[in-house]
């Protein structure tokens, strides 16, 4: 290292080559007189015979200078110049452990950790040191015996952050009875920048265990910042938004998605100076908020810094229906109040407008209501209870509340409970009881309740009591301490019967003055509007063990959606809390009906930095904020230069260049090696310009480019003739289609993009697959045609096996894509424009897939205000040779045969690429004809 410079040198004894120029400067200095030219006669020559002293000539100094400066800066480049050099060092001397973080908080700057520790095993390969490689997000079971430099360069490739926090204290535990056998002599830990507790213990750890020096990696600079959970009020969604240092102020911005990544809405936040928490407010309208599921931090690349949300902060509609007179419908004495002051954080309430149920019960199953609260309620007339039923069974939740009119109902005609029960009641703690009033008991791991807090001074002075049969205690979701059941719950349909035992007031217990209620009602709430969890619950409640929510959308150490983990287990139905871990990664659980989300960061959560000062004798050191420049390769291109100059100036002197003859020459030279050297101008590409113009002037069909000119060419005879028969037969006149280059045009010009898979050709890029990625998620469909049909192996299902199929496979295994089906019997593309059955191409024996459609019975579907891309399907997939099948020639003779020859197949393929195009271009028009009939009926015309 120069002092007072940031560079040093790889080779620094090359630098006393520098001692030899002034005896260049002495060489270089002298030159032999150039070349005379003497004309004939020869008499003229014998009159020079005569002999005198000559004097060598000089150079002139300024082709001196050049020469030294040549030689300078080939000698400086020799000598392996460093700018910005890190000053690394690995510590200790003999076998190095290399302790590596990989969980969320190291995403953010994956890349430095991962150079880091490979400068550091380099360094300690050059000294011959073995290197023992332990990643702290990993498995205890790791190898961590010290081995080469290669092996571990080929685990630190391998290696990716996690979306869970790390786990220290196993591989503490797994590392300490074998540190003292293997004898390290150094440790170099890259830490993630966090500290606390776990942080502490662990760096006491390798002090005490491995007595040698130890160096952390600590901090790069920048604050880490992460999102906590939110908060649902009734009038906005709020999210706290957390740092590690707050040194200095900052902002940002949150970014809600639905559930295809489709922006939902924004909200900033600001960080004053001191200020390591601060909260953005979500104000919108609660159908699109019930539309969020992921909220992130714009810019952020970590797991931390997302939040997904589920059923849980969705506002539902409750309604509300008391059997109480309006004598005691005052306030605190109204069962109704207790209910709606306790589900309006998380619940939109419905009251009446009329106090006659047979009015009030199809008003509120109108306005939507997932769930209906009858407050002591103990007759229903026929007609009511019939509506309530439908309802129950279609999916709705009825919530009611015992109290003396149901007490005092008859047991036999009430259907819409879910247990039978005894007439009277159980009075607990009066005059003549034998009992005391009771408290709760713990709830049961199968139930809904399954982890919440109880509060310690609820009581139950009175209840209903249940008549015991075989499936009460299945069917019990909460107990007194005696056991006898305070909530029970059963399935009708598709909806669920729920019944408290005690009074939705302060009358029989004070279970609704408590936070218990609340949270019980939340529960509900949540469960009553996700069918798949019903589902789950109601094998949970019948008494089938091990009801799970399968892993649906996982998330990855920098925060995007994967589609599977190999370690990943199913989470319980019963809706204990779980953390973050590698069994349990953050993501989202169950199906797309219905979900529970599981995240990094808990509601207090806390980023704090990273604190040298509980280890005594570790030395800190931050993560290079820029990577070390190599100067060689630069100084070697200006000896280049310099060698060229001199060849140019040696070349005038000898008179080789000729101002009068030979100017125009030497000028072209010298500006065609200026414009080789010279960097390439900023300027507008006019490619890409003439490229944008021809997709908007006219329609256009286009197709992916994939560098195969055999493919490419039918691709492009391919949706030519399909354009052709477009014009033919529809309204529509699509010009010449376009090949487009997927890395470098733009996409949003087209709606869709006919892809032939190329097994041979290269994989796109990451930022590639982004594109892409966001191509789809805005609105626009790819046809990916693997051509393989003939290849696939007999009686073969999906798509797989063939070398095209596992390139696209590998291709969508770096985008979030839905879950795909073949194309349904009444799916639009099946009427888009011609009534089709199948698909065929070139070949017929291969489905169509496009995106898995939702339930028919899904009850959230009618309420969301659009579908994605109008209900177009982002990918289609097909092994039929599509573009083989439409390629003709200018004059419309067809280019390749169909397998088998056959007319009508090839019929069909054209019909089937004109279903496609309509479908992408008007979407859902076809499905909204469908329902025509239907709403003129209802709209009596």
């Amino acid at each position: 290292m120069i002092a007072g410079l940031p560079l040093a040198f790889g080779a620094p004894l090359v630098l006393a080559a520098l001692v030899l120029l002034p005896a260049i400067w002495w060489l270089l200095k002298l030159t032999p007189p150039k070349p005379r030219l003497e004309s004939f006669p020869p008499t003229r020559i014998l009159a020079e015979i005569a002999r005198r002293d000559e004097q060598p000539a000089r150079s002139p100094w300024w082709l001196t200078a050049l020469r030294l400066l040549l030689a300078g800066l080939v000698i400086l480049a020799l000598a392996a110049p460093i700018w910005r050099p890190t000053g690394e060092s690995a510590p200790g001397s003999g076998p190095l452990l290399v302790v590596i973080d990989n969980d969320w908080a190291s995403a953010r700057d994956w890349e430095t950790r991962i150079d880091t520790a490979r400068r550091i095993v380099q360094l300690a390969e050059s000294a011959g040191r073995p290197v023992g490689l332990i990643a702290t997000a990993e498995p205890a079971n790791q190898e961590f015996a010290p081995t080469d430099g290669a092996a571990i360069r080929t685990r630190l490739d391998a290696l990716v952050p996690r979306p869970y926090p790390t786990n220290r204290a196993a591989i503490a535990a797994a590392l300490r009875s074998t540190a003292n056998a293997t004898g390290f002599g150094g440790v170099a830990w890259l830490s993630n920048g966090l500290g606390g507790q776990d942080a502490e213990d662990f760096g006491r750890f390798l002090e005490s265990s491995i007595q040698a020096p130890v160096t952390v990696y600590g901090s790069d600079g920048k604050a880490l910042l992460g999102l906590a959970a939110p908060v649902a009020t009734a009038d906005a969604l709020t999210l706290s938004a957390i740092r590690s240092d707050g040194a200095a102020a900052s902002s940002g911005t949150l970014v809600a998605r639905d559930m295809r990544g489709r922006s939902v809405g924004e909200a900033p936040f600001a960080f004053k100076t001191g200020d390591l928490r601060t909260d953005a407010v979500f104000n919108l309208p609660t159908e699109l908020r019930n539309e969020i599921v992921r909220v992130e931090i714009a810019g952020q690349q970590t797991a931390g810094a997302v939040q997904l949300l589920d059923d849980r902060f969705k506002r539902r509609r409750i309604g509300l229906i008391s059997g109480a007179s309006s004598d005691n419908a005052q306030p605190l004495l109204s069962p109704l109040y207790y209910i709606t002051r306790a589900v309006q954080p998380f619940a939109d309430v419905i009251e009446p407008r009329d106090a006659n149920a047979a009015l009030a019960v199809p008003q509120m199953i109108e306005a939507g209501a997932a769930v209906i609260a009858l407050a002591d309620i103990g007759t229903l007339t026929p007609d009511v209870e019939e509506k309530l039923a439908g309802w129950v069974e279609a999916g709705g939740t009825l919530l009611r509340f015992a109290g003396p009119r149901l007490a005092a109902a008859s047991a036999d005609t009430d259907t819409l409970i879910p247990v039978r029960l005894r007439e009277g009641g159980r009075v607990l703690g009066g005059s003549l009881s034998w009992s005391s009033p009771q408290p709760l008991a713990s709830f049961a791991a199968t139930s809904p309740f399954a982890g919440l807090a109880i509060a310690p001074d609820i009581e139950v002075r009175r209840q209903v009591l249940a008549e015991p049969d075989a499936n009460l205690p299945a069917r019990t979701w909460a107990a007194l301490a005696d056991g006898t059941p305070l909530v029970t719950a059963a399935p009708l349909g598709k909806g669920w019967l729920v019944l408290f035992h005690v009074t939705a007031d302060a009358s029989w217990s004070n279970l609704p003055l408590s936070g218990t209620f609340v949270e019980m009602l939340r529960r509900i709430s949540a469960f009553a509007s996700v069918p798949l969890m019903q589902d789950n619950a109601a094998k949970t409640v019948e008494g089938a063990a091990g009801a799970t929510l399968p892993p649906y959308r996982l998330l990855d150490g920098f925060g995007h959606f994967v589609s599977s983990d190999p370690v990943a287990r199913p989470l319980p139905a019963s809706g204990a809390p779980v953390d973050p871990s590698a069994e349990h990664p953050p993501g989202l659980y169950g199906s797309e009906d219905g979900f529970r989300a599981i995240n990094v960061l808990a509601p207090d959560a806390t980023l704090p930095p990273f604190d040298v000062s509980a280890m005594s004798r570790a030395e800190l050191r931050p993560y290079p904020t820029t990577a070390p420049i190599d100067l060689s390769p630069w100084l070697l291109l200006a000896a280049l230069v310099c060698l060229i100059a001199d060849a140019l100036a040696v070349l005038w002197l000898n008179g080789g260049l000729r101002m009068r003859r030979h100017a125009t020459a030497s000028v072209i030279l010298l500006l065609t090696l200026m414009h080789g050297l010279a960097p390439p101008p900023a300027h507008a590409d006019a490619a890409s310009d003439r490229f944008a113009m021809d997709a908007v002037n006219k329609s256009r069909l286009a197709y992916v480019r994939t560098g195969n000119s055999e493919i490419d060419d039918m691709s492009e005879a391919g949706l030519a003739g399909l354009s052709r028969a477009l014009s033919a037969r529809t309204a529509m006149e699509p010009d010449n289609p376009l090949g487009v280059d997927i890395e470098k045009d733009e996409l949003s010009f087209f709606p869709l993009l006919y892809w032939p898979i190329d097994p041979s050709s290269p994989m796109p890029s990451s930022q590639t697959l982004a594109k892409i990625d966001a191509y789809m998620k805005q609105g626009g469909s790819i046809l990916f045609d693997t051509r393989d049909e003939l290849e696939r192996a007999p009686g073969s299902t999906g798509f797989g096996g063939t070398p095209a199929a596992e390139r696209l496979r590998a291709m969508l295994s770096g985008l979030d894509i839905p879950p795909l089906e073949p194309v349904p019997g009444n799916h639009v593309l099946t009427k888009a424009f011609y009534l089709l059955e199948d698909f065929p191409g070139r070949y017929s024996g291969g489905q169509l897939w496009v995106e898995a459609s939702p339930p028919e019975d899904d009850a959230n579907a009618a309420q969301r205000p659009a579908r994605p891309g109008d209900g177009v399907s982002s990918i289609l997939i097909t092994e039929n040779d599509m573009a083989a099948a439409w390629a003709t020639d200018p004059d419309g003779r067809y280019l390749v045969p169909t397998v088998p020859p056959d007319p009508r197949q090839r019929e069909l393929a054209y019909r089937t690429g004109i279903n496609i195009v309509m479908y992408t271009l008007t979407g859902n028009y076809k499905a909204d004809q469908v329902h025509v009939p239907a709403l003129l009926e209802r709209l009596g015309q």
